[in-house]
């Protein structure tokens, strides 16, 4: 059995090799031509397939995973009042940490002026960034979020379609009762195979935490990090800073015991960082806060909302590329218009998880609503990867510190178990 302390070892083991020899590939074929690059691309191409491997085993669990664990925890609340109450105090802390995130991002990026002084030529009107916007309509996103399929919805790993229906789901088997009893059965132990197949599938983490670093490095190389690294470190201190900000708040509702909380999800939160994939986290995440002491009716379902509405993380990196950018190109916004793109992003941002680049997309889509050249996204897309995965491990943290704190506001949680124990999954609890 690979324990979690020896797992998380690996990890950081496959991520240092990972950046040695992707660094070693890059700097031995880089030569500055076309022929090369070319070159350095298909042996990038082979690495992460090893990584594209271990996020496809990743995303095979995380539908019966989230359709289980939310049945589960709605089961057991017992009624719909307790459902509406513990929904409302998510929503409530995910809209004040966006706010928070988005407000921290500003002030920053007004301290700092990553972009100030790069002085950009302004690009033809015509000029996009390539990316595909066609998801983002008010319209299709709202609709997008029910369901006409849980099949499908179950195959493409729309998150918050499977959460609307699981919600029904646990809603009726509390209606129900007693005959429901099995449905109920059936359920829990779906998440115990589930997490127990996630065993299996995170033994292979460090191969795909070396791949995808190897891959990333071959293919980029170090110098794209330097040309960019004002802006990189700027994001990356904003990061750390929001960390602080969010385990400072919940240390005042939840006390002293959340300073064990990052003790217990460092495993998620690096396997996040090092694959830019908060959904690679989820498994692990769920597991970690029910060992933690969360209760399973909370974690189950504050946790999957939290991957569509509570992405803190991306917040905070959509406010410094959208103020950069503004900088880079010597485009003057007034303190109210900036209020009010970054309110845009908020709200736009919610419930599309599932969209590719998801958050590069939802600023491309908000800088042609206030006259910014959407063509600006091309500075920062080359370390994109770089970013996304400070932004991908800060979710995780997000989204761990709200279950927490709501799981204190429903009566407070429950006793902890061994962050690192042999078996290879924690005991499911009722809550």
């Amino acid at each position: 059995m690979i324990l979690a302390k020896r797992l998380t070892t690996f990890i950081l083991i496959g991520l240092v090799l990972g950046l040695v020899v992707g660094w070693g590939i890059n700097a031995a074929f880089d030569d500055g031509s076309a022929a090369n690059a070319a070159y350095l691309k298909s042996i990038a191409g082979w690495f992460s397939i090893l990584t594209t491997i271990f996020l496809h085993l990743i995303k095979m669990i995380i539908a019966p995973l989230v359709f289980g664990t939310l049945v589960v925890g709605i089961a057991h609340m017992g009624d719909t009042g307790a459902l509406g109450r513990v929904g409302a105090k998510s929503l409530f802390w995910f809209i004040s940490a966006s706010l928070v995130s988005l407000t921290l991002g500003l002030i920053l990026v007004h301290i700092l002026q990553p972009g100030v002084g790069i002085n950009l030529a302004l690009p033809p009107a015509t000029a996009t960034s390539g990316l595909d916007k066609s998801n983002f309509d008010a319209a299709k996103i709202i609709t997008h979020i029910f369901p006409t399929s849980i099949i499908d919805a179950m195959a493409t790993n729309e998150i918050i379609q499977i959460v609307i229906f699981s919600v029904f789901v646990g809603v009726a088997i509390t209606a129900v009762g007693e005959k429901a009893k099995p449905l109920v059965t059936a359920a829990e132990a779906l998440v115990a195979v589930m997490l127990q197949i996630t065993d299996y599938v995170m033994r292979f983490a460090p191969i795909a935490v070396f791949a995808a670093v190897a891959a990333t490095l071959i293919e980029q190389g170090p110098g794209v990090i330097a040309r960019l690294a004002y802006f990189m470190g700027s994001v990356y201190l904003g990061l750390a800073l929001l960390w602080v900000v969010l385990i400072a708040v919940a240390f005042l509702i939840v006390g002293r015991r959340i300073g064990s909380l990052l003790r217990y999800i460092r495993e998620p939160v690096l396997v996040a960082f090092s694959t830019a994939s908060s959904e690679a986290a989820f498994p692990r995440t769920l597991e970690a806060l029910d060992r933690f002491g969360v209760p399973n009716k909370v974690s189950s379902f504050v946790l999957p909302l939290g991957y569509s509405f509570n992405l803190d993380g991306s917040m905070m990196y959509m406010t410094f590329a959208s103020l950069f950018i503004a900088q880079a190109y010597g485009i003057h916004l007034d303190l109210g218009t900036q209020i009010a793109m970054l309110l845009t992003l908020m709200i736009t941002s919610k419930g599309i998880a599932g969209v590719p680049r998801a958050s590069l997309v939802v600023i491309a889509a908000t800088l042609s609503q206030f006259n910014l050249p959407e063509a600006g996204l091309l500075l920062v897309l080359a370390i994109d990867h770089f970013l996304d995965m400070g932004r991908s491990a800060t979710n995780v943290v997000g989204n761990a510190i709200a279950a927490t704190v709501v799981a204190k506001w429903e009566g407070g949680l429950e006793a902890q178990l061994p962050a690192e124990i042999e078996p290879t999954h924690a005991p499911s609890r009722a809550g």
